[in-house]
């Protein structure tokens, strides 16, 4: 599997006899997204994009274990890096509860929080990436934010967190009763 879904061939399959449904598998390396015949150009773009989140949160839902989050962090380190971050531990915690990561570069370790399993694969990628981009350089000045323009899916990525934590802070409403 792929590191990015969005480095996925994507094949459009139209059905005159599909409807109203749109439904989306992996082919090998390829994504294969059924449509209705009689849907428009602009709609068949806004499905696939959809669609292409929806196959990548369900991917990511599948929990990754440390060891595969570790060759994760190489694969990401190597594609967008140029290999020269070199973690020594990647794991999962469950004691971050207000940040998405952390890393120590003293350690050459970094730390996920729990709660990006089941977010899309992009996201989780971003974080990480993020992390490793810290073993190279300390804070978030402008060196740091140039390592991760080489990611495209940055801005997608920290806007998804963003809207993430702007619903969590949203207030509760309860259940309207019917009577």
């Amino acid at each position: 599997m792929s590191a990015d879904p969005s480095q996925h061939a994507v094949e459009v399959r139209r059905s005159a006899r599909r409807r109203r449904t749109v439904s989306a598998y992996r082919e090998g390396d390829r994504t294969v997204v059924l449509i209705p015949a009689r849907m428009s150009e602009a709609e068949e773009r806004r499905w696939v994009g959809v669609m292409l989140d929806k196959l990548a949160a369900q991917e990511s839902r599948r929990t990754l274990g440390d060891t595969e989050l570790t060759e994760r962090a190489a694969r990401l380190s190597e594609q967008y890096l140029g290999a020269r971050a070199r973690p020594r531990s990647v794991r999962w915690v469950t004691n971050q509860n207000t940040r998405w990561g952390s890393c120590t570069p003293a350690e050459g370790s970094i730390r996920l929080s729990h709660r990006l399993q089941g977010m899309p694969e992009y996201v989780v990628d971003y974080v990480l990436l993020h992390e490793l981009a810290h073993l190279l350089v300390p804070g978030h000045g402008p060196r740091f934010w140039e390592l991760l323009e080489a990611y495209p899916r940055t801005e997608r990525a920290r806007g998804f967190l963003e809207g993430v934590v702007a619903a969590e802070r949203l207030p509760r409403i309860p259940a309207a009763r019917e009577e």
